[in-house]
């Protein structure tokens, strides 16, 4: 027998497989939705007529998968054209008796299902007058071409290589209570190279898998401690658990216990006996599922690892609200503030300094002064505007309003000033100017976003800043009349400010 001639015996059971299983497939559904309507809305007495007509669907089924299964040059073409009449003839007879005794109690929807049964019954012996009336071999219409076209195509590929070639070894749990069949799974697999434990209880499977990861789980259904649904049920409730693939297998042969499984989470169902190549498939498909399912979790945790360090450079340039109104979508903020204290504060002599240090040291030296700055305002609750050179400015009171705003500016003055006395002022001394006043806070620039402040209140901070003392604190009027209970009640004195003249103010130790 050539290749050629096994190719045109191959067209035939792709034309039966393509053309008549779809069209009896089709019938038995749709008949099963017939019965299942009949049983809820009625008549009740057709449904007796309606499950013969499941039942000769179910035959023509068989029938049809029987034609592809068998060596095709043995088959009687006219047996076999009558073999399959016979059950459409019984469905068509029983259709039309259900349409002519109970057509006026019918539901339309039954009506039109009886209908979709009678054109799928005209359709499929219409295909197999076309398809056994003649040979593949002496055919020349265009469907007969297409057909050895199809099967040349279907052959190249069952006899090419696996899609996947490549196979890794997975560690496998089976579970089952029977010695014989866990043994038989264990050297089937283990052939493949996969690790394999097995277990006898599903009691027993949960102990272990507390202790050790595995890739692919193999269930039987029917275990006397828990049966295999119950443990499925257990294992996808379980979020140590829920991503373990799991394959059912059983002896059973009902629908109900595979869509119970599947409905419980199963990945797959097997029945017994399982044919080892099938199982390796599976195994195998799992396998590769769950090494993608691996790599999205890594992305997802790069991704997330990326995000979190994205939001924490983030907040070190923006106020956390700020950050979450742009999240929100804000594109344009700037808001008025009615009161806020504006703190500067100025490393004295260090521009001097500047010119005979080392940049490195120089740098490590301000970057530790900034940093404990930083460290204060965090304490309480003050926002760090920028730095200028060797300046700190800092606000409190934004840019979420406060009613203490002037009390947490002057505690933060302090600490700057006790921290400058320290070790890490390292002999430098600071001035700091503090006012109290209204500003105008938002966000300016596009490449580079910086939350700023402006107003009148900045700039009489600033120059109460440039005419302190060092180690000391220069207040505004206002700044002085919010913290009067905070203080002890200094001297007022009459300060030259640039751009302000003479304005009233007052040092704080």
């Amino acid at each position: 027998m050539g290749p050629r001639s096994a190719i045109t015996r191959k067209a035939v059971a792709t034309r039966v497989a393509h053309r008549l299983a779809a069209h009896a497939e089709a019938i038995f559904g749709y008949q099963e939705l017939i019965v299942e309507d009949l049983g809820k809305v009625g008549p009740a007495q057709a449904i007796e007529d309606a499950g013969r007509v499941l039942i000769a669907a179910r035959l023509l089924m068989n029938l049809v998968a029987e034609a592809v299964a068998t060596d095709l040059p043995e088959i009687d073409t006219a047996a076999l054209r009558h073999d399959l009449r016979t059950p459409v003839n019984a469905i068509l007879g029983y259709s039309e008796i259900i349409i002519e005794d109970f057509e006026a109690e019918l539901s339309p929807g039954v009506v039109a299902d009886i209908g979709m049964v009678v054109a799928e019954c005209g359709r499929f012996l219409a295909q197999v007058d076309a398809m056994l009336s003649s040979s593949p071999d002496t055919a020349q219409s265009e469907d007969a071409k297409l057909d050895v076209g199809i099967a040349w195509g279907l052959e190249r590929t069952l006899a090419g290589p696996p899609l996947n070639e490549e196979t890794r070894a997975g560690r496998i749990l089976v579970i089952d209570d029977m010695e014989a069949n866990r043994e038989l799974l264990r050297r089937q697999l283990s052939r493949r190279g996969h690790l394999v434990e097995t277990v006898a209880s599903a009691a027993t499977a949960l102990d272990l898998l507390q202790k050790t990861k595995f890739d692919v789980l193999l269930v039987d259904i029917l275990m006397p401690d828990m049966n295999g649904i119950e443990l499925l049920s257990r294992l996808k409730s379980d979020s140590r658990w829920r991503d373990i693939p799991v394959i059912m297998v059983s002896g059973l042969k009902e629908m109900k216990a595979v869509v119970r499984c599947i409905a419980a989470g199963a990945e797959d169902y097997l029945q017994k006996p399982i044919d080892p190549v099938l199982l390796n498939s599976r195994v195998n498909a799992l396998l590769e599922r769950v090494r993608w399912h691996r790599r999205e979790q890594q992305f997802l945790a790069q991704i997330e690892f990326e995000r979190d360090r994205a939001d924490a450079l983030l907040h070190t340039m923006l106020p956390a609200p700020i950050i979450r109104r742009l999240q929100a979508g804000e594109t344009i903020i700037a808001d008025r503030i009615d009161s806020a204290t504006i703190i500067f504060a100025d490393i004295v002599d260090f521009t001097p300094l500047v010119t005979r240090t080392e940049p490195t040291i120089l740098l490590d030296k301000l970057a530790a002064i900034f940093s404990a700055f930083d460290d204060h305002a965090t304490a309480h609750g003050v926002e760090k505007i920028k730095t200028i050179g060797d300046a700190y400015m800092a606000a409190a009171g934004v840019p979420d309003p406060s009613k203490d705003h002037p009390v947490r500016a002057l505690a933060f003055a302090r600490d700057l000033i006790d921290t400058m006395a320290g070790d890490v002022g390292q002999g430098l001394a600071i001035r700091i100017g503090l006012h109290t006043g209204p500003v105008i806070a938002g966000l300016v620039g596009r490449l580079r976003f910086v939350y700023d402040i402006w107003g009148e209140a900045v700039n009489l901070a600033s120059r109460l800043e440039s005419s302190g003392q060092p180690g000391r604190i220069h207040i505004s009027q206002s700044s002085y009349s919010a913290l009067i209970q905070s203080i002890q009640r200094p001297e007022p004195m009459i300060s030259e400010l640039k751009g302000f003249g003479s304005v009233r103010t007052f040092m704080v130790n």
